[in-house]
């Protein structure tokens, strides 16, 4: 009985573990293109925000469960904006503040499937474009969720960095990563 918990322990962490990895993928391959796209347009690339992906990835969860409805024909969404509710939690799971998200941009999108190819175009060649044109945006987050993808632009400015100003985030962080190397230990522990 142990050595079957056991394997059913370690059996759902390669699964979680491969789902991570397969969505940082989707994640790492959008900022690629859309760094690749601003490459052509002589703009420096954005570079990958820790806190924009957080609220990033709260979005697409909020969105998750919305379906696709305004199809184009070629499965995008291009520009679609649902309309974000309790946003203000969403920043604080994220230890955010309007402060410091004020000159932000965030570009929801909905591509059934998420097919990379479509959802880079519904990036660069929608509204969104403007955006991803604009030399103010330094940075970014992504998130997905099932058929939702959400891309946050940061700025250089105190009103748009998503960084906090304040220790309390730090330490939330530290906390954060503490407790996931105690997580670790303990599955270590058990499976030894």
């Amino acid at each position: 009985m142990e050595s079957l918990l056991r394997f059913l322990l370690l059996l759902s962490l390669l699964l979680h573990s491969i789902i991570l990895v397969q969505c940082d993928d989707e994640e790492d391959n959008l900022l690629k293109e859309i760094n690749s796209y601003r490459a052509t347009l002589n703009l420096t690339a954005l570079t990958k925000n820790d806190k924009a992906e957080c609220l990033a990835d709260e979005m697409a969860d909020q969105f998750k469960n919305q379906p696709c409805t305004n199809s184009t024909g070629s499965n995008t969404v291009p520009g679609t904006e649902p309309r974000f509710s309790g946003f203000p939690n969403l920043l604080s799971k994220c230890d955010l503040n309007v402060t410091v998200t004020r000159d932000g941009q965030i570009l929801p999108a909905c591509v059934p499937g998420l097919v990379s190819s479509l959802v880079v175009s519904n990036f660069t060649k929608s509204q969104y474009s403007g955006y991803l044109n604009d030399t103010k945006y330094t940075g970014a987050g992504i998130g997905s969720e099932k058929d939702w993808i959400v891309v946050v632009l940061t700025t250089g400015t105190p009103e748009g960095s998503f960084t906090p100003d304040n220790n309390s985030a730090n330490l939330v962080s530290k906390f954060g990563s503490i407790s996931h190397a105690l997580f670790l230990f303990v599955i270590f522990f058990v499976l030894h």
